[in-house]
């Protein structure tokens, strides 16, 4: 009986080539699409999910009252927090301090590399499940200066992991520049984790350089990490922990002014920060899993749009099938071995457009990796073989039970005598469905334009400083040594516009943060969050800075003591005349000397806030304002001058604007596949459409070729044949407007 449905099936499909070829162009579209955004959504939900205990690992997060009243949320806690909590909560199993670092340079004989680092605390690996390849997972930690690498780190300087512990090399970063020994090599974190680095040191050896940091209860610098025993409650843990800052600054510094402005603690599943990554006002407020969600609702509509053309084109070209369906039951079949049959039919369509699908979604994974930026394979599992022959099994079942229903209900005697030609009802429920799916259509291409607008307006926003043609580079401790002539042979250079150097970026790297400025008459109840960037002169003309008041930092004055708050710092403060004023920033004197205009110096989704620019030399890195269309050779030019100063040091550079562009890469990206993924909607629906109405042409040949014989042209069948289908779409964007809006 199954070999007859079959063979059944396969006739019936070649028997209408045409439309069986837009039902398997629609559905295998559909199911292709779905795959690579299941593949897109899986790798998303998978995000710093490799830890063993999981469901036991948290993140400290503060929040602290702004002055304007809102309540900021942050992860960074103080240095002291992880070895109080572990001593005093019985409820924590382990607690790591972690304090990532800007890259720095590491030596070994003639060979220098670029590595980025993290400073960690003696139960990291008790914590995390990073894996240790080489060395003691238990001691590792324990020389003060001993260094671990990762074993890509390690290939690129020994060519091998094994037999280099022991090993000297050297760092230059800041104040921890100096000879390292190497203590053991890890396995680099995984591909699916969010914090990636080469190195690590000891946080033993942050505390005995950075020793006031670590000490002082007020300084909130550090990623704190707890594994907490089985069992815990975590609401009530949270409870718990809400005031214990608080109460330490209370007990050791008796200050009001400090405790005022300290922040509240909870936790967070450390593999939901990357998901659940937005707060407002002190409440979790979703964050990229908003991008899961909608990737995965898009998914279900492209497949129901997919549904929808295959029962309507099945539905449609049932009445060629009436005769067929009355002699069967003439016959003796019963209606569930017709709705058995079609429904195999269905299926059966749905599983070669599955296959085909699969081919296709191989194809096109290079490119979709591209897009996403994410490294993802197309890995039959277990797991994702359930998925996709469930979500075909499914498709197929939906995508013909209406069919399978329609075509078996007939009553034969009526069939065979000609009295039927249509159901009730029948050509609603394809108006219906044509409506609906062009309801969503509408919605993805409104939505698109709306992500457009978007992404066109972080482009377009003055940000108060210039972005374009200005390229960033580090400067090692040779270059920093030598820094004035460096940047004067840079200046030089007919192509190179200006050049100068400074600490952190506009892009959330600071070199000073925090609340410690205080000025005469100042308010004691005024809590400020500042933001600042240690500056060299010609920084405020390289980067575009336009001045509100005062002047810029100059050689002509000692602008060593001088300081610039920007427009929303002088507001908050409530300074009147602000230029001449002295303030003291964390006990150093300083003199404003000017007021700088607004200007973004985080991401977009931040609003501007209290900033402050001071001037220093020999920072760490190097900006260089070049004219457009000269960057190839410029960059050549630069690149000669700076292997003099730095020799063995390997040229690496970025554009400002790049970074910039860095910042909104997930938006870009999801921008990307909307794009195409409402396209490829879209495009369904117009398959589905154009089936129907080469059916409907098909059915009314007869009266067309009349029309045409008493002097119909072209154009007037044409609208006579669209004008229905164009009405269906009109009514679709009248009903679709109102939702997306």
């Amino acid at each position: 009986m199954f070999k007859n449905y079959f063979r059944l099936a396969l006739r019936n499909l070649a028997k209408d080539r045409q439309f069986s070829l837009l039902n398997i162009i629609g559905l295998t579209t559909g199911l292709a699409c779905a795959l690579l955004i299941y593949l897109w959504v899986n790798d998303e939900l998978s995000i710093d999910k490799f830890n063993e205990q999981d469901s036991r690992l948290y993140e400290v997060i503060k929040t602290a009252p702004n002055a304007d009243g809102t309540i900021a949320t942050f992860p960074y806690t103080q240095g002291l927090l992880a070895q109080t909590m572990a001593k005093e909560l019985s409820e924590v199993e382990y607690a790591v301090a972690v304090r990532q670092q800007s890259p720095g340079i590491l030596s070994v004989d003639e060979k220098h590399i670029q590595a980025s680092s993290s400073f960690v605390g003696k139960d990291f690996f008790n914590v995390f499940s990073y894996e240790v390849i080489e060395g003691n997972r238990n001691t590792v930690l324990e020389n003060k200066y001993g260094v671990l690498l990762s074993d890509k780190l390690a290939l690129k300087l020994f060519n091998t992991t094994k037999n280099i512990i022991g090993k000297t090399f050297s760092w230059q970063r800041g104040a921890f520049t100096g000879s390292y020994m190497i203590a053991g090599v890890f396995k680099s974190p995984p591909a699916n984790a969010t914090d990636q680095f080469d190195m690590l040191f000891t946080f033993d050896l942050y505390a005995t350089k950075e020793g006031e940091d670590i000490a002082f209860w007020g300084s909130n610098s550090m990623n704190t990490y707890l594994l907490l025993k089985k069992g815990t409650n975590i609401n009530a843990f949270n409870k718990k922990i809400r005031d214990f800052t608080k109460e330490k600054i209370k007990t050791l510094y008796k200050d009001s002014e400090m405790l005022k402005w300290e922040g509240d603690l909870f936790l967070q599943r450390f593999s939901d920060r990357y998901l659940y990554n937005n707060f407002e006002n002190g409440v979790q407020a979703g964050g990229r899993i908003a991008y899961v969600k909608l990737f995965s609702i898009i998914a279900i509509f492209i497949l129901v749009i997919a549904c929808i053309n295959f029962m309507n084109l099945s539905t449609a070209r049932a009445s060629k099938r009436l005769k067929e369906v009355g002699i069967r039951k003439v016959v003796g079949a019963s209606r569930q071995s017709l709705i058995l049959q079609y429904l195999g039919e269905s299926i059966l369509m749905a599983f070669l457009s599955l296959f085909i699908a699969l081919m296709l979604a191989a194809l096109l994974l290079p490119a979709f990796r591209e897009i996403t930026g994410k490294e993802i394979s197309l890995h039959l599992n277990t797991g994702l073989i359930i998925t996709v022959v469930g979500i075909t099994l499914v498709t197929g079942l939906l995508a013909g039970s209406y069919p399978a229903l329609y075509l078996s209900g007939f009553k034969p005697v009526l069939v065979l005598k000609g009295k039927l030609t249509t159901l009730s009802g029948e050509s609603w429920i394809r108006r219906g469905l044509v409506i609906f799916q062009f309801s969503i259509s509408v919605i993805l291409i409104v939505s698109v334009l709306v992500i457009y607008q978007q992404m066109k307006l972080i482009q377009s926003t003055n940000l108060g400083f210039s972005k374009d043609n200005i390229l960033r580079f580090s400067n090692d401790v040779n270059l920093r040594k030598n820094l004035s002539p460096f940047l004067a042979e840079i200046r030089n250079i007919p192509s190179v516009i200006n050049a100068t150097d400074a600490n952190g970026d506009f892009f959330g790297s600071s070199s000073h943060a925090g609340s410690g400025i205080s000025w005469d008459g100042k308010d004691p109840n005024l809590g400020i969050e500042y933001y600042g960037n240690d500056v060299d002169y010609d920084f405020f003309e390289t980067m575009g800075l336009q001045m509100a008041e005062g002047r810029a930092f100059s050689k002509d004055y000692a602008d060593s003591s001088s300081v610039i708050f920007n427009e929303s710092a002088i507001k908050a403060m409530g300074i009147k005349d602000p230029v001449g004023k002295i303030v003291s920033l964390w006990s150093e004197k300083k003199q404003i000397v000017g007021v700088v205009k607004d200007y973004h110096f985080r991401s977009m989704y931040q609003k501007i806030g209290p900033a402050f620019l001071t001037c220093s030399q020999n920072n760490e890195t190097t900006l260089v304002k070049i004219k457009a269309g000269t960057e190839q050779q410029t960059i050549a030019r630069i690149k000669d001058v700076f292997s003099r100063y730095s020799k063995g040091l390997e040229f690496n550079y970025t554009f400002l604007d790049d970074d910039f562009n860095k910042l909104y890469v997930s938006e870009q990206r999801v921008a990307s596949l909307s794009r195409y993924f409402a396209g490829i909607a879209i495009l369904i629906s117009c398959l589905g459409l154009f089936g129907l109405a080469a059916f409907t042409a098909q059915r009314r040949q007869k009266e067309i070729g009349i029309r045409k014989v008493v002097g119909a042209s072209v154009a007037s069948v044409v609208a006579m044949l669209s004008k229905d289908f164009l009405k269906l779409v009109i009514i679709a964007a009248f009903i679709a407007f109102p939702l997306v809006w």
